[in-house]
């Protein structure tokens, strides 16, 4: 247990101090961060024809609602955390990246719903979206996150798991 935690901690730092360099936040983060807007306007249109997504902004056109999707919003420190936990639990690195893979897919997907969803909130009631915004959401996109590992360690734990063969 010492031996994950430490690996955790240190993997975790490591990816956060990468995630806030000048370079990764113009080259990789800032570009993620406008393909969500886009691709939550791309899957809004063909219900609501009064959205537009303009780099990290997707707002209505018709009322001016806007959100802005910024640093913490964006689902990459979610994904750094679930990094840092599939890594630093002992398992071939073919299982860690498809985990890691289909954990950073499921991050997005419930990230999306979560853009989604506030958008609307938001241009309904501030009150209501402040609220969620920040304690529900986040508190999700996190349980998210625990689910994902939660799901690995029993896959892991049945790929370990020794065969039982019957004696006829």
């Amino acid at each position: 247990m010492l031996r994950f935690v430490t690996t955790f901690l240190l993997i975790l730092v490591a990816l956060f101090t990468l995630e806030m360099l000048n370079p990764v936040q113009e080259h990789v983060i800032t570009p993620f961060t406008s393909l969500l807007a886009h691709l939550s306007a791309v899957l809004i249109l063909p219900f609501d024809n009064s959205v537009i997504a303009y780099g990290k902004i997707l707002q209505f056109k018709d009322s001016g609602f806007a959100v802005s999707i910024e640093a913490g919003c964006n689902g990459v420190e979610a994904t750094i955390v679930l990094i840092a936990a599939i890594c630093a639990f002992p398992a071939s690195w073919r299982a860690r990246l498809t985990a890691i893979g289909l954990g950073f897919l499921a991050i997005q997907v419930i990230n999306i719903v979560r853009i989604i969803s506030l958008f609307y909130l938001g241009n309904w009631n501030l009150e209501y979206f402040s609220w969620i915004h920040l304690y529900l959401w986040p508190a999700l996109i996190m349980l998210d996150v625990l689910v994902v590992f939660i799901v690995y360690l029993r896959y892991l734990s049945k790929q370990t798991q020794p065969r039982e063969t019957a004696v006829g």
